[in-house]
Protein backbone atom coordinates (compact mmCIF):
# COMPACT_ATOMS: atom_id res chain seq x y z
CA UNK A 1 0.00 0.00 0.00
CA UNK A 2 1.49 3.33 -0.99
CA UNK A 3 0.65 6.76 1.11
CA UNK A 4 0.08 9.54 -1.03
CA UNK A 5 0.13 13.02 0.00
CA UNK A 6 -0.57 12.93 4.16
CA UNK A 7 -2.91 15.37 5.20
CA UNK A 8 -3.07 17.17 8.48
CA UNK A 9 -5.30 14.80 10.71
CA UNK A 10 -5.02 11.62 8.96
CA UNK A 11 -4.23 8.76 11.20
CA UNK A 12 -4.71 5.15 10.75
CA UNK A 13 -6.57 2.47 12.59
CA UNK A 14 -7.68 -1.36 13.16
CA UNK A 15 -10.90 -1.70 12.12
CA UNK A 16 -11.92 -5.52 11.76
CA UNK A 17 -9.59 -7.20 9.78
CA UNK A 18 -8.31 -3.79 8.19
CA UNK A 19 -6.10 -0.89 8.66
CA UNK A 20 -8.63 2.11 7.78
CA UNK A 21 -8.03 5.87 7.24
CA UNK A 22 -9.75 8.41 10.30
CA UNK A 23 -9.48 11.20 10.97
CA UNK A 24 -7.85 13.08 14.21
CA UNK A 25 -9.78 15.92 16.26
CA UNK A 26 -8.20 19.42 15.76
CA UNK A 27 -11.13 21.28 17.66
CA UNK A 28 -14.36 20.32 19.89
CA UNK A 29 -14.94 18.29 22.32
CA UNK A 30 -13.54 15.18 21.50
CA UNK A 31 -10.13 16.98 20.48
CA UNK A 32 -6.75 14.57 20.05
CA UNK A 33 -9.38 11.24 19.45
CA UNK A 34 -9.44 9.72 16.30
CA UNK A 35 -12.57 9.59 14.76
CA UNK A 36 -14.41 8.04 11.58
CA UNK A 37 -15.05 11.56 10.17
CA UNK A 38 -14.38 15.45 10.76
CA UNK A 39 -18.15 15.65 11.59
CA UNK A 40 -17.84 13.15 14.18
CA UNK A 41 -15.30 15.67 15.86
CA UNK A 42 -18.71 18.12 17.13
CA UNK A 43 -21.30 15.44 17.51
CA UNK A 44 -23.39 16.10 20.31
CA UNK A 45 -22.47 14.12 23.42
CA UNK A 46 -24.15 10.87 24.64
CA UNK A 47 -24.08 11.06 28.41
CA UNK A 48 -26.20 7.81 28.62
CA UNK A 49 -22.67 6.31 26.36
CA UNK A 50 -20.34 8.22 28.36
CA UNK A 51 -21.86 6.76 31.79
CA UNK A 52 -22.04 3.32 30.73
CA UNK A 53 -17.90 3.08 29.56
CA UNK A 54 -17.70 4.83 33.13
CA UNK A 55 -18.97 1.85 34.71
CA UNK A 56 -17.00 -1.21 32.33
CA UNK A 57 -13.70 0.41 32.94
CA UNK A 58 -14.20 0.70 36.49
CA UNK A 59 -14.95 -2.93 36.09
CA UNK A 60 -12.95 -4.47 33.28
CA UNK A 61 -10.30 -1.79 32.77
CA UNK A 62 -7.13 -3.67 34.38
CA UNK A 63 -8.07 -6.55 31.94
CA UNK A 64 -8.70 -4.72 28.86
CA UNK A 65 -5.30 -2.73 29.06
CA UNK A 66 -3.38 -5.87 29.27
CA UNK A 67 -5.28 -7.50 26.08
CA UNK A 68 -4.79 -4.20 24.49
CA UNK A 69 -1.06 -3.85 25.33
CA UNK A 70 -0.65 -7.52 24.12
CA UNK A 71 -3.08 -6.91 21.07
CA UNK A 72 -0.73 -3.65 19.65
CA UNK A 73 2.64 -5.62 20.09
CA UNK A 74 1.84 -8.64 18.60
CA UNK A 75 -1.05 -7.79 15.79
CA UNK A 76 0.06 -7.56 12.01
CA UNK A 77 -2.29 -4.96 11.43
CA UNK A 78 -1.62 -3.00 14.84
CA UNK A 79 1.75 -3.43 13.64
CA UNK A 80 0.50 -1.55 10.30
CA UNK A 81 -1.00 0.80 11.60
CA UNK A 82 1.74 2.44 14.02
CA UNK A 83 3.87 2.76 10.94
CA UNK A 84 1.82 4.24 9.14
CA UNK A 85 1.14 7.00 11.65
CA UNK A 86 4.77 6.68 12.22
CA UNK A 87 5.56 8.09 9.01
CA UNK A 88 2.93 10.26 8.85
CA UNK A 89 4.22 12.35 11.84
CA UNK A 90 7.72 11.90 11.14
CA UNK A 91 6.82 14.70 7.73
Amino acid sequence: MIVEEVIEGVAWKRQGGKVVRKYRCTFGPRKGRVMSSPAACNAPYKAKAAQTLKRTKAVKGKSVAFQSTKTKRVSPNSRRAKRYNRRRSAR
